[in-house]
Parts: C-alpha cells; sequence; structure tokens
C-alpha cells in the first residue's frame, strides 16, 4: 500500500494554538511533488497556504483518504473523533510534549511522508466508547479514552445506579466515575487505582474515583456490553467529559449510556516496536514493575550510554 493509492487527499486537523506552519508546509510542498491533494477546514484557513484547498467540515470528512494531525495526543484524538463514524489512518506529528499516540516529529515529517509512500508503516485499530445522555445533547460522543461523570462543583457527590445490559448492578457515591476504553485505562482510570487493559482486549472497565458508599472497586466488561449511569436523586449536578473535554451536564434522572465501538479509528505506526517500548518507558514511569535491566532494554541501544556508565 503507498500514499499515493491509499490516501491521495490528506486532511490536515491543527492544534489551535501551537504554531505549525513549517508542518503545513513541508506537507502541501510534498503533496505537490507527489500529485496528491491537501484538505483543511474553513476554521483553519487562516493558518494555511494558498495551495491547501479549504473545505466545510462535511465535505472534508467525505472527501478525505486520511488525516494528518499536528499537535500532540489531545489533538490526535481529537482528529480520530473526527473520522470515527468513517475511519481513515490517521498520523500524528508532535507539536506538544511527548504523548502515548503521536510518533512523528516535526522535523522527521518530510522522512515520514516518503516512508508512507513507500508503503512502509502498519495501522493499528482503536475502538472507542460511544455515549449517548437521552434528551441531553452532548457536544462530544466518541471517547478514544473515557467517558468521565464527576461533580461540577466542590460539594456533594456524585451518585449514580449502575445498569449493564438493562439489568440493575449497584450505585456508586464519589467523586467521579470513569469509563474507560483499554488504550485509555493508562489514564484517569489508572490514576484512580483502576487495572490497566491490554490494548488488544475487547472490553471496558468502570472505576470510582474516591468512593465513599456503594460500589467501590473497578467493574469489567465486555466489548458487547451496554452501560448506563442514572443520575440519583441525591447526586450533585453532574458533568460529563468525554476524553478530557467538556462535553455535557446531567441532572437528577438523566442517564448517561455507553458502549464500546471496535475499530472505530486507524492509527499510522511507522515504527511500532519503538513506539510500543516508548509506551512501556511511560508506563514504567506510573510504577508499572518493571526492574532496572528491563527497563534499560527498552531504551534505544544508542542511548544507553547515557543512563549507563562505562566500565
Amino acid at each position: 500500500m503507498s500514499l499515493e493509492t491509499a490516501v491521495d487527499t490528506v486532511g490536515l486537523v491543527l492544534h489551535p494554538t501551537k504554531p505549525v506552519a513549517d508542518s503545513v508546509a513541508t506537507l502541501a510542498a510534498w503533496a505537490r511533488d507527489h500529485r496528491g491533494r491537501v484538505l483543511a477546514r474553513t476554521v483553519d484557513a487562516p493558518r494555511v497556504p494558498a495551495d491547501v484547498e479549504i473545505v466545510p467540515e462535511q465535505e472534508f470528512l467525505e472527501r478525505v483518504g486520511g488525516l494528518v494531525a499536528l499537535g500532540g495526543d489531545g489533538t490526535m484524538l481529537g482528529a480520530m473523533r473526527l473520522v470515527a463514524d468513517r475511519p481513515v489512518p490517521v498520523l500524528g506529528v508532535n507539536h506538544g510534549n511527548l504523548g502515548f499516540l503521536v510518533e512523528v516529529t516535526p522535523g522527521t515529517l518530510g522522512e515520514a511522508l516518503e516512508q508512507l509512500h513507500r508503503g512502509d508503516f502498519t495501522v493499528e485499530s482503536y475502538g472507542c466508547l460511544v455515549a449517548d445522555a437521552g434528551p441531553v445533547a452532548l457536544t462530544t460522543r466518541y471517547g478514544f479514552n473515557d467517558v468521565v461523570l464527576a461533580r461540577l462543583g466542590r460539594t456533594g457527590a456524585v451518585s449514580v445506579d449502575l445498569t449493564v445490559n438493562g439489568r440493575q448492578y449497584g450505585y456508586y457515591k464519589c467523586d467521579a466515575v470513569v469509563i474507560s476504553t483499554p488504550n485509555g485505562s493508562t489514564a484517569y482510570n489508572y490514576a484512580a487505582g483502576g487495572p490497566v487493559l491490554s490494548p488488544s482486549a475487547a472490553a471496558i472497565v468502570i472505576t470510582p474515583v474516591a468512593p465513599m458508599a456503594g460500589i467501590g472497586r473497578s467493574v469489567v466488561l465486555g466489548a458487547g456490553d451496554r452501560v448506563a449511569l442514572t443520575v440519583a436523586a441525591d447526586s450533585a449536578p453532574v458533568a460529563v467529559d468525554v476524553d478530557g473535554t467538556a462535553a455535557g451536564e446531567l441532572t437528577s434522572g438523566n442517564v448517561l449510556s455507553a458502549g464500546l465501538r471496535e475499530k472505530a479509528a486507524e492509527v499510522v505506526r511507522l515504527f511500532p516496536d519503538r513506539h510500543q517500548n516508548r509506551s512501556q518507558v511511560k508506563l514504567s514511569l506510573l510504577d508499572l514493575p518493571l526492574r532496572r535491566d528491563q527497563l534499560l532494554e527498552l531504551i534505544p541501544a544508542e542511548l544507553r550510554h547515557k543512563v549507563v556508565p562505562d566500565d
């Protein structure tokens, strides 16, 4: 597979504030040389050169064969959400802090595009949570990491009843409830004491944050299970966050439901082994138990001398 045949129309997703002009110029120049097309949404028109075609968002989503996300993990997640209804390959270019999803640096973007053109890449599938709140319109429904119900103010607690596949399972009274995908299990879920799920697992995990009553531990469910959380009469007002983005507010009687959609996004990987090692290093910083020699094995050979003194 080559970029020219599989992704001849590339869409740009830009971080809203970071300077990404150099990467845009690199991509536009590469497309000119390879008879490709680069599209951007109307909202980004002031930030792209004249040879990038500006189209409305709906046309953008219908025409792109792949996306390039210029930013950090947040921008990458936003790009994945954009095409969740029609997944296309997404390449992340890191203009932020080192993250789990982005792989290419601005300085290596030209080389990465040539590697894509040669067909020297793989594609990882990601699942997402699809959330719905009935009459409450959520501004973001697709969560590739998690969907969180948290109290709006500093007082009170989130009090919600848990139903799985229409069957009542119990209730939570806590600071927040985190519904997480396997890939998102290393984020808020993990910080709240929840388990780390393998990315290959077809599952979701629900974890209470600072539980006071009711269910006090994580619950792991299958990919086909449908979760519903009903806000109880004694609950504080509830804020819904999807992948860290404010998505709506719930009050007594409102119901948030969520289920896992498998293969909702395709992420381009140029160096899957290197990406996996980097992810394991980050997880080790979250106190996952790696011995020193095991951690060193994850560091590229050319960099080990910086952490291991020569004899």
